[in-house]
């Protein structure tokens, strides 16, 4: 198995700030779970970048977020971004809340599901879907959180 290390942000924001993410990178004007930005994607277009300028006094928390994430930096003191993965607080707690899921769970399986998308997993197809959700099982398992698409533990 390989090994390796990184660096990469996790944003916990609201509704509003996700839905207006979601509106300018995917075109989709809702709210939504998680988003995922790669760190080469981000070195053209991520958008706390934009967040941190349009912030100035206004918002510290958006400055605190980007320079966490290190906004311009491929690499911190050496170890290579990732990038970053920003997730709703409102919608996970709703979302867990209806599925009768631990709000932790459901914020690790979107943690999971968010770091795969950094790591080139998608779930455009039936089939990388599949692929996707039976890898999040696996990691979460091992996190004791049971699968997310089953209720149950995943086998290893």
């Amino acid at each position: 198995m390989a090994t390796g290390t990184g660096q990469l942000a996790i944003v916990l924001t609201d509704d509003s700030n996700i839905r207006s993410l979601n509106r300018q990178w995917r075109r989709k004007n809702a709210p939504t779970n998680v988003l995922s930005f790669p760190a080469a994607y981000r070195s053209r277009h991520f958008p706390l970048t934009q967040n941190r300028r349009r912030a100035g006094k206004r918002d510290r928390r958006s400055v605190a977020a980007a320079q966490v994430a290190g906004v311009g930096h491929g690499k911190t003191a050496g170890v290579p971004l990732l990038g970053d993965i920003v997730i709703a607080y409102e919608t996970t707690k709703r979302e867990a809340r209806a599925e009768r899921k631990p709000f932790a769970h459901h914020l690790a399986h979107l943690a999971v599901h968010g770091f795969l998308h950094l790591a080139g997993y998608d779930h455009a197809t039936d089939r990388q879907a599949q692929a996707m959700e039976k890898l999040e099982a696996a990691i979460l398992s091992r996190l004791d959180v049971p699968d997310p698409y089953t209720g149950t533990s995943a086998a290893t």
